[in-house]
């Protein structure tokens, strides 16, 4: 299907929750304890089944319907999250171009709390490339986001020229490692001397530090020695639905990729 006809599709698959969350998990890497999920938008296409976010989201956005399907997806992931255990937590992406919306913050805590779903168990994630037009807009929207109890990290670190700025300016607390240092840093000299500098960087601010893009246990016990509290990968399991999640959770221990402490 062209580019176009997903884009003349994209209102009609929103309002008809074509778009819908699916979840992949995030542990803690010393603990080996799951602590939560992300939140991954999936379109259930009616021809062509499962189409990718990196291939619709850039349409949502450039068509202003950002907001309307973060607050839908968000809704549909508290209504699911809200039987989770207490511990579980769950990171949701966040457009950068929500954050020219003053309103932002209270409706995304509405919407939450309408769905019974804890704000302060919910971690928003900004890119580090995320073009931010107005930084002291941002830093006002962030800094609600905050206060209402959420956390706030930032996401895909060390692939932009943006990240220190931002994360000088911003108010998060925490670091996600982008993937491809993760996976080349067992081959890639220069891939792992980063993977280091940004576990320091995060001790020196007291942020968390979260690793992404981890599919081996050879990964998982060099970011484990180096201190990373926290990472996501295929090594722990692959997004799946709603319906699929809450079944994991309630399996006796959780049925992930790798062998866990419950």
């Amino acid at each position: 299907m062209a580019f176009n006809d997903l884009a003349d599709e994209l209102g009609r698959a929103i309002a008809q929750s074509e778009i819908v969350p699916y979840y992949q998990p995030i542990v803690d890497l010393q603990t080996r304890r799951l602590t939560g999920f992300e939140l991954l938008a999936h379109w259930q296409h009616p021809i062509r089944q499962i189409i990718d976010p990196a291939e619709f989201m850039p349409l949502v956005e450039r068509q202003g319907l950002i907001r309307v399907l973060t607050e839908r997806l968000l809704q549909q992931a508290c209504a699911h999250a809200a039987n989770w255990p207490a511990h579980i937590r769950l990171s949701v992406n966040i457009s950068s171009l929500l954050l020219r919306d003053t309103e932002i913050a209270e409706r995304l805590f509405q919407v939450a709390y309408e769905a019974r779903f804890p704000f302060h168990r919910l971690m928003f994630e900004l890119t580090e490339s995320a073009v931010i037009w107005d930084l002291e807009l941002a830093r006002s929207i962030l800094g609600n986001l905050r206060s209402l109890g959420a956390r706030l990290a930032l996401d895909d670190f060390g692939t932009g020229y943006s990240g220190l700025h931002h994360l000088h300016m911003l108010p998060f607390d925490t670091l996600k490692l982008d993937a491809t240092f993760v996976r080349s840093m067992g081959t890639v000299p220069e891939s792992r001397k980063i993977v280091v500098a940004v576990v320091g960087l995060c001790r020196s601010l007291h942020l968390m530090a979260i690793a992404d893009g981890i599919e081996n246990e050879d990964q998982l016990e060099t970011l484990r020695s180096l201190g990373y509290n926290s990472g996501q990968g295929w090594l722990f399991g692959r997004p799946t639905s709603g319906h699929e999640t809450t079944s994991l959770l309630n399996a006796e221990p959780p049925t992930l990729n790798t062998d866990f402490e419950h």
